[in-house]
């Protein structure tokens, strides 16, 4: 065999042998368990979404799935440390619209990137945020609430469970697109806020469906409208912002999974397979649509398309509202 001959076949050989060893190691994923990490504390809406779906997750996989709670700086610590983990699936994170569009464009400087450290695995759910407003406003819909606050410029105040949340930046898109003109009122979290538009004392909030679902159940607040472009299940007869009388307004948080970008294709595809089988289970459903949330799943091409549309839209948003964090 002539020397070039001999280099071609060594070549492919080496080829064949990769492919081989990458199709082994997926074949053997998982041989333990699997942690998804949850960059907020224990108990909020992306928590549950996490543990209600890493069950049937490690279920399907035959190994434990952990859920692991890295807070802070608005998600930045536990998705930097997914970027920072061997790429080889055990370490994924359970990535929201903060951690992969709104700290792009707030934070002055970033750990990690959020589209080339990552390696999308399928989007899982989407959750709804709705106008909720206090009973004492003198107004009964999106439309009579709009012109209120055009004859009264500055009088009304709407809370956040922070700057830069989308609770926030939901208000600061409001008012832009409306021509409106309302002070910012930002909370050390969702739960203060809230409890300050059910006693009257802030009139608005744009916050997560599953938060004040039950306050709105209960009739001690009113939600004018949900920001999906249809409406929720968990409330039939509440309109769309298009249908109140605001098209093009769509806000919404989501869930989705993402692992170390250097991941190996097939063991994404199996991740992708499993949750996708997940959150399409009729249980798992149910689960998360009595939280309010819309189940989804994606292949990770679809999902590394929506992140890229939602850092686009954000960063505007971000910036015209002078939202900036450290």
């Amino acid at each position: 065999m002539k020397a070039p001959t001999r280099r071609l076949a060594l070549a492919a050989g080496l080829v064949l042998a990769g492919l081989s060893t990458g199709a082994c190691f997926a074949q053997s994923f998982p041989n333990k368990p699997v942690t998804i990490v949850v960059p907020f504390a224990a108990g909020g809406s992306t928590d549950i979404v996490a543990r209600i779906v890493g069950q049937r997750m490690g279920e399907l996989l035959g190994q434990t799935v952990i859920i692991e709670n890295r807070a802070g700086a608005g998600g930045n610590v536990g998705a930097n440390a997914v970027a920072k983990a061997a790429p080889d699936g055990y370490t994924i994170l359970m990535g929201t619209i903060s951690t992969h569009a709104i700290n792009p464009a707030v934070f002055k400087s970033m750990p990690h990137d959020p589209v080339k450290d990552f390696a999308p695995v399928s989007l899982l759910a989407l959750v709804p945020s709705v106008l909720t407003v206090a009973t004492n406003f003198p107004a009964d819909n999106v439309k009579g609430m709009i012109a209120e606050l055009k004859k009264n410029p500055g009088k009304y105040t709407y809370a956040s469970s922070g700057i830069a949340t989308p609770q926030h930046l939901g208000g600061e898109l409001f008012k832009s697109m409306t021509g409106t003109d309302m002070l910012h009122i930002p909370y050390r979290g969702g739960g203060p806020a809230l409890l300050d538009v059910v006693s009257g004392k802030v009139p608005f909030i744009f916050d997560n469906l599953p938060s004040s679902a039950e306050m709105i159940r209960a009739g001690k607040v009113r939600g004018f409208a949900i920001t999906t472009n249809k409406r929720s299940p968990a409330f039939p007869d509440m309109p769309t912002m298009e249908e109140a009388g605001l098209p093009g307004y769509e806000i919404y948080s989501w869930n989705a999974l993402f692992a170390p970008a250097g991941t190996p294709k097939e063991v994404i595809a199996r991740l992708n397979d499993v949750a996708n089988q997940a959150v399409r289970d009729p249980a798992i459903a149910r689960k998360l649509n009595d939280l309010s949330a819309e189940t989804v799943g994606s292949t990770p091409e679809e999902l590394g398309e929506h992140v890229k549309k939602e850092i686009a839209k954000w960063g505007p948003i971000a910036k015209a509202a002078g939202a900036t964090l450290e």
